[in-house]
């Protein structure tokens, strides 16, 4: 089994060119992320605020509410267990 090496894409890098593209690509890189890293942490406030009612939701159908703390807070106090 046999490896081909291209040695034209390794040079093409190496290049004047290559090399122009590729800090290019970095720079466009940096600001890409830069810009919108600021719209995404000027809205997540607005995002926290959403989760609010939707963590709500779940939360209440995992216990089933707070009637069911306060019947077994009682029990125990009362010296039986379940």
């Amino acid at each position: 089994m046999t490896t081909e090496h291209h040695p034209q894409a390794s040079r093409w890098f190496r290049s004047r060119t290559g090399i122009v593209f590729l800090v290019f690509l970095a720079i466009a890189a940096f600001f890409l992320i830069t810009e919108h890293t600021a719209h995404v942490l000027g809205v997540l406030p607005f995002l926290l605020v959403l989760l609010c009612p939707l963590l709500h939701f779940l939360h209440g159908r995992h216990g089933g509410g707070h009637a069911g703390h306060r019947e077994g807070g009682n029990q125990r106090a009362q010296g039986g267990e379940r």
